[in-house]
């Protein structure tokens, strides 16, 4: 994992951009009355001030909201003895915590067995979720939360040392935005564990995927405000034994992942998927695949385009496919798939130098049962690399 260096400049922007009144509002753990007074104080928050949790286990019941724009909330820890909130006895269906604002930061704290999802942001720009962490604690669980950090509809998003186990959607979920950075975290026992959907310009990269059924997805999804997902690099992450049988409930679109999936891109565009680390994987490595289900949005352009795999070590995978006749496939190819596996629809550049099958079905109307699975070397010239993502100055310096 690396290491933050925050320079001077920065240090120097987030100080000019507090305002002079801005003031800490400590709120304690203690007493019955903890689910208002964390409540209160979220509401009465001005810009530039600082919600400061106490150490302890808040036991709440509702969720938790935030609307005022550059606030931090801030605990005093993840683990024993840090700020834990607990929504084991929440009585609504909704998340943990919604954030509507911009400029917001949210760290150091834990939140607990949510009946929604963990943390939400929508419409929030430029928001960070720095070391939190948001689990189900008895595991994986089709009642669990769908989503355990949810930012959807936002620009400039960066998601830094998180750890999240148990969603029965994605642990970490970024959806119909711009501008982003997922990076030094771990996702494990989620169905998905690190999700990028219908997004433009990400990079994911050194994060731990494993032990959940899909380690990473890049979707891009029909019928949503935002389309055309494009632009997403998939690199130095460790992508291991993602082996969770799947536990989303029945219509999700993830329900459909098979177990043992490393990286699954869908019907994305310019993805790179590079200098990662796979390992035991039973279906494969990477996945490239189009959309195909049923949909009737004139705009949606279902199949990957310009998908470049490269430079990845690639451990053990393809000895437990779980998609239809992949066994059988398997058998027929002496136990195993190889690493990475295409449907045949789209283009792909794979230049790494494992083996590659190929269902060859080369759109997506073309039903499963007429697949023709045969090992390929894809080859070709890559696009040109796609750049770094640059966050709006000053995010880096509160991640410090």
């Amino acid at each position: 994992m690396r290491f933050h260096v925050l320079s001077l400049a920065a240090a120097m922007v987030a100080v000019a951009a507090s305002p002079a009144a801005a003031k800490t509002i400590n709120v304690s753990a203690e007493g019955a009355d903890a689910n208002e007074k964390l409540q209160e104080a979220l509401i009465l928050a001005e810009p530039g001030d600082v919600v400061q949790l106490g150490a302890g286990t808040w036991t709440l019941t509702d969720g938790l909201s935030l609307d005022v724009d550059n606030v931090t909330l801030r605990g005093a820890g993840t683990g024993e003895g840090g700020s834990i909130l607990d929504f084991s006895g929440q009585q609504g269906a909704g998340e943990g915590l919604l954030v509507t604002s911009d400029d917001v930061l949210l760290a150091n704290f834990a939140v607990l067995n949510t009946r929604g999802d963990g943390i939400k942001s929508k419409g929030a720009d430029r928001i960070v979720y720095n070391e939190l962490r948001v689990e189900w604690t008895a595991g994986p669980k089709e009642a669990n939360g769908a989503y355990g950090i949810y930012p959807v509809e936002s620009q400039d998003v960066l998601i830094d040392s998180v750890y999240v186990r148990g969603a029965s959607d994605a642990g970490i979920y970024v959806g119909q935005s711009r501008n982003i950075v997922v990076r030094d975290s771990i996702a494990t026992e989620n169905v998905a564990g690190i999700e990028i959907e219908n997004c433009f310009d990400a990079d994911v990269h050194d994060n731990i995927a494993t032990k959940n059924t899909g380690g990473i997805l890049v979707f891009d999804l029909p019928n949503l405000p935002q389309q055309g997902g494009h632009n997403v690099r998939v690199f130095d992450n460790v992508v291991s034994d993602n082996s969770t049988p799947n536990f989303a409930p029945k219509g999700n679109i993830v329900a459909s992942v098979p177990t043992g999936t490393g990286v699954l891109v869908m019907a994305n565009r310019n993805v790179e998927v590079f200098d990662n680390v796979f390992e035991d994987n039973g279906t494969a490595n990477v996945m490239i695949v189009g959309y195909r289900y049923d949909q009737k949005d004139p705009k949606y352009q279902p199949l990957p385009r310009q998908i470049v795999v490269r430079d990845n070590a690639h451990g053990k995978a393809g000895f437990a496919p779980a998609f239809p006749g992949g066994a059988e496939i398997a058998a027929a190819m002496g136990g195993a798939i190889p690493p990475v596996l295409w449907d045949g629809a789209g283009d792909a550049i794979v230049l790494d130098d494992v083996g590659i099958l190929s269902l060859g079905l080369p759109d997506v109307t073309t039903p499963q049962s007429e697949a023709k699975p045969v090992p390929v070397k894809l080859g070709g010239t890559p696009p040109p690399a796609l750049p770094a993502i640059v966050l709006p100055e000053g995010m880096e310096a509160k991640v410090q």
